[in-house]
């Protein structure tokens, strides 16, 4: 039998810490698989699972434009891809974003997760900060948050299951195969979220 080929979105951000915690959830669940950088489209048509990481949201939405990942990724997540962003990943997956600062983006996104995001919602890069939260909805009652330049979920359609809020701000949520977190759960060393996800694209296939 062929292992899960789990995918980390390798345009910008921490790919690397994410290729990381992948492996180790796959060998501590003891599910057998593999744990790519993903750079094409013609690799993102193999994929049963995507990570899109942490970085700038309008570079890697851009990038990855320029090369075409952005179409084929969408049409694997329609068809049921499961697919995790983070921070940056979690705003190129969004159907609308604003910026703090500027106000509305006109940058690309996916147009996936029914949520709309504000950008650097805690501030900017010196306001970075970390945090234990909760998200009991899937199993895990407490995660050191890291915040770095993190958005926040502003609106939630009614199909988005909200996972987790700090100071009343949605940080964390769940739409179909989908999960978004505005922390980066990969500079932890806690391995529950990815874990999370290896078991759902696990289900999946």
């Amino acid at each position: 039998m062929t292992g899960l080929n789990i995918g980390i979105l390798a345009v910008q951000g921490d790919v690397a810490e994410n290729i990381m915690a992948t492996k180790m959830s796959l060998e501590e669940l003891g599910i057998n698989g593999t744990v790519n950088e993903i750079k094409t489209p013609e690799q993102i048509a193999d994929l049963d699972g995507l990570i899109i990481p942490g970085g700038e949201s309008t570079v890697i939405g851009t990038l990855s434009l320029v090369n075409g990942s952005l179409k084929k990724i969408k049409e694997r997540i329609a068809n049921g891809m499961p697919v995790f962003g983070i921070c940056a990943g979690l705003i190129l997956l969004s159907k609308k974003a604003k910026d703090r600062v500027i106000g509305e983006m006109d940058q690309p996104l996916l147009d996936f997760l029914d949520i709309k995001i504000e950008r650097n919602a805690f501030g900017r890069q010196r306001d970075s900060f970390e945090s234990e939260i909760p998200m009991e909805k899937i199993g895990i009652p407490k995660f050191h948050g890291v915040f770095i330049r993190a958005p926040s979920i502003i609106e939630a359609g009614k199909d988005v299951e909200i996972l987790s809020k700090f100071n009343e701000k949605i940080i964390a949520v769940k739409q179909g195969n989908i999960i978004g977190t505005s922390f980066h759960p990969e500079l932890t060393g806690d391995l529950s979220l990815h874990k999370y996800f290896v078991n759902l694209v696990q289900k999946k296939n």
